[in-house]
């Protein structure tokens, strides 16, 4: 199994701003749940500790293999949601990693 973690920063001139992007972001992607094959889990999280160091968004995905993964990179329905979300972040941030 290979787990997909991703972090975002958003765009927003003030607090109300960045949470509708934030929603708009996980409801996108929570939309991919059952069209993605190999893909066996998907969860976005809102950031509410607020801290100055916080990203705003993560999604953690847990995929069956590698392959499934970079499957899902190039996947139309991915490739839909990131299109529709294009100019809403600042920054964002990713780690993929192994795990029995």
């Amino acid at each position: 199994m290979i787990k997909h973690i991703v972090m975002w920063n958003l765009l927003g001139d003030n607090a109300e701003e960045k949470q509708r992007n934030a929603l708009r972001l996980k409801s996108a992607f929570e939309g991919l749940g059952a069209r993605i094959p190999g893909l066996l889990r998907l969860e976005i999280g809102l950031d509410v500790s607020r801290v100055d160091y916080a990203c705003d968004v993560v999604l953690y995905s847990e995929f069956e293999s590698r392959q499934a993964l970079d499957a899902y990179a190039d996947h139309p329905e991915h490739l839909r949601v990131r299109r529709e979300l294009e100019g809403l972040r600042i920054t964002r941030h990713q780690v993929d990693f192994e795990s029995d």
